[in-house]
């Protein structure tokens, strides 16, 4: 299993929505070279089939209100249709209501996403409807922060 043994460059703590209180995790980010690692680590989610829950970075930077409205729509600067969105990233696979994933991307940098949100979505994303990809509800939210070394 590859793990990065340093300090993250950022990080999202999760938390779940009211009616889904249980979840909780964090995302990891890693600045590399001219790449970022990502490393998500969730528990709690609930037991959909197959298993797959959206993941994204939405643009807003607010996950404290009923339903997470104020995390506006998927990370997309250049205004790319989805899924080349630069905040779209690979659905989460859950095994017994956890999920692990390591995924590198050259989408962004980290200094880009300070700030942002790291959203979980109870569908999976079909990577074909527009806007976001039909993932369905809001049921986990994370702000993106710097870590201090």
């Amino acid at each position: 299993m590859l793990q990065c043994h340093r300090t993250p460059d950022a990080r999202a703590m999760m938390k779940g929505s009211e009616k889904y209180p249980d979840i909780r995790g964090k995302v990891l980010f890693f600045q590399e070279k001219n790449a970022v690692l990502v490393q998500a680590e969730i528990a709690g989610l609930p037991k959909n089939e197959p298993g797959f829950f959206g993941f994204h970075i939405h643009e807003g930077g607010n996950c404290d209100s009923t339903g997470f409205p104020n995390v506006g729509s998927h990370f997309n600067p250049q205004n790319n249709p989805h899924p080349l969105h630069i905040g779209d990233l690979p659905p989460l696979l859950s095994c017994g209501g956890t999920a692990f994933m390591n995924v590198r991307t050259c989408r962004f940098f980290v200094r880009e996403i300070i700030g942002r949100t790291v959203m979980i979505h109870y569908g999976s994303d079909d990577f074909r409807t527009q806007p976001s990809g039909d993932a369905g509800e809001k049921i986990a939210c994370g702000v993106i922060r710097a870590v201090l070394r």
